[in-house]
């Protein structure tokens, strides 16, 4: 784990020029800077959705996530991308811990460091060195997701995370699904009331500014980006690539549905057999697979399941090849067009390569083969077939 965590490190400084504009891995911030400026436009009563923010780029999160970002206007402007690096290599951590606490590992020093070197490997993976380049909210999203989970299936307090989580960024929502899916009905009333609750505040204190949103902004997909775009990692983003056009909304709409489905009932199956971990990690890539406009940095959910896959190696040896594997095919791999143009990312490499068809769809394979993998373990377990061992090691 130890020399993972210094190939991550090492890959992140040297696979492109760190202060390289727009794709060294100390040179972005962005998005924290549209976080901030969102919030900084509530406090001088400055509208939402009409005008552009940071370096024209238009606000598309809740009117809640504006006052959930309020802190960061107490952050001087020149601190907050290394501010919010720092805090989220935090809660990078804080996942990696938690996914661990859901394979039932107990906290102790030696697990808080093995869960410290898993999140440094895990910085070199796509999605996370994007979070943490762009100072995106996706590991937040994902650590109230897993702190509720994390709780036991009875708790007043689960669901909370998943509401407050869908009320910054829709997307978490899909957890009320999965709770639905799994007869927790208290967890998914608690996470639609929080989730409620937030638009009404919003509502409340934002008036104007919610009922653009609401009426209007939510509508409108084009704010995000095109489907054909190479980062649109989802079912949407795939049709799209595949046909070198808009995907027609019918087929995405049958194809996202029937996926949604089986996401959700495998996932609570797995999680009805002890496989909490694999079952919120399923959920969420699914979540991903199904959005409209899925952006490569929303895949997060890497990060449990490597999780997943380590905790499976301690006691087959086989299972690191699937984690190696696995951290191979989504890492942050550099294509240098020219020296001044660095992509990130293998679904972003040349089009005119033989597998590029393959490429840039990466994320959606790689659903896919998760998901089958669920399913034959799910019906593994059913017919009471032996499956990889469930004693739990105190630590890794």
């Amino acid at each position: 784990m130890t020399a993972s965590a210094v190939l991550a490190v090492i890959l992140l400084f040297t696979t492109v020029d760190p202060w390289l504009d727009r794709a060294g891995f100390l040179a972005g911030g962005l998005d924290v800077h549209v976080y901030r400026d969102g919030a900084w436009r509530i406090l001088h009563g400055e509208p939402l959705y009409t005008e552009p923010t940071v370096l024209g780029l238009l606000y598309t999160y809740t009117p809640f996530s504006t006052i959930a970002f309020l802190p960061i206007v107490l952050i001087p402007w020149a601190y907050v991308t290394n501010t919010w690096m720092v805090f989220n290599l935090t809660v990078l951590f804080a996942c990696v811990l938690l996914s661990f606490r859901l394979l039932g590992y107990r906290l102790n020093a030696r697990l808080a460091v093995v869960s410290a070197l898993l999140a440094s490997t895990c910085a070199f993976i796509e999605p996370v060195r994007t979070t943490l380049f762009y100072g995106q909210i996706n590991l937040v999203l994902m650590l109230l997701v897993l702190w509720d989970f994390a709780r036991a299936d009875r708790s007043t307090l689960r669901g909370i995370g998943v509401g407050l989580g869908a009320g910054i960024k829709l997307v978490p929502a899909f957890f009320i699904a999965q709770f639905v899916f799994l007869r927790q009905w208290r967890a998914a009333g608690t996470a639609a009331v929080v989730f409620v609750a937030s638009v009404a505040l919003a509502w409340l204190v934002l008036p104007e500014d919610s009922r653009k949103y609401w009426t209007s902004t939510f509508f409108q997909s084009t704010r995000i980006g095109d489907d054909t775009h190479p980062s649109n990692q989802s079912l949407r983003g795939a049709i799209a690539h595949l046909t070198h056009k808009p995907a027609p909304v019918w087929l995405w709409l049958l194809i996202a549905g029937l996926v949604a489905v089986a996401g959700l009932w495998v996932a609570s199956g797995l999680y009805q057999r002890g496989e909490r971990l694999l079952a919120v990690t399923l959920a969420g890539l699914t979540a991903c697979a199904v959005s409209p406009f899925s952006w490569d940095h929303h895949w997060v959910w890497f990060v449990p399941l490597l999780v997943y896959l380590v905790h499976h190696a301690q006691t087959r040896w086989q299972w690191w090849i699937a984690a190696a594997l696995l951290w191979a095919a989504i890492g942050a791999w550099t294509w240098e067009y020219d020296p001044d143009y660095v992509v990130v990312g293998l679904f972003l490499f040349p089009p005119w390569w033989t597998f590029a068809q393959v490429l840039i769809n990466s994320f959606v394979i790689i659903y896919a083969v998760v998901l089958a993998g669920a399913i034959a373990l799910l019906v593994r377990r059913r017919s009471g077939c032996p499956t990889v061992p469930e004693d739990v090691p105190a630590a890794v």
